[in-house]
């Protein structure tokens, strides 16, 4: 069984909050950055990334099963759990290969420019690093190339 697609609602917000707004899930990676409005996402889109304490009942929902959500940094926007910034961009960043590096340019682009050109206040792990400055200049460019 799938869920509904995004192209069903007004804005992604209201689609991912009809999905998991009440349940024990927590928005990760670039969902949680479509949910932050830092990826603006893809039409026709029902693949939804979260944490969760066990493996739900939709094929197009990746369940990251972890055994307590205590070492995710989220928060709560009414009855949805959502990754912080921080979080979403240091779990794509540390599986660059499985990552939808589109959306984390993008998502990253985007924190860039709506912070006065500055990755400042992004709180990249160490072991992310490298990843990060592979993405860096990308990001930093990506509204310009054409």
């Amino acid at each position: 069984m799938i869920t509904k697609t995004n192209n069903e609602y007004l804005t992604d917000c209201d689609w991912l909050r009809s999905i998991v707004g009440g349940q024990n899930l927590i928005l990760r990676a670039e969902t949680a950055l479509l949910y932050l409005q830092l990826f603006n996402g893809y039409l026709n889109d029902d693949r939804i990334n979260v944490y969760a304490r066990t493996v739900g009942r939709f094929e197009n929902i990746s369940y990251h099963v972890v055994d307590r959500f205590d070492d995710i940094d989220y928060f709560f926007d009414g009855n949805v759990m959502c990754s912080t910034v921080n979080q979403a961009f240091n779990d794509m960043l540390v599986n660059i290969d499985a990552t939808d590096e589109e959306a984390l340019a993008q998502a990253l682009s985007n924190y860039y420019h709506s912070n006065n050109q500055s990755f400042r206040g992004l709180s990249v792990r160490p072991e992310n690093l490298a990843n990060f400055e592979h993405m860096r200049k990308w990001a930093i460019e990506y509204y310009y190339d054409s």
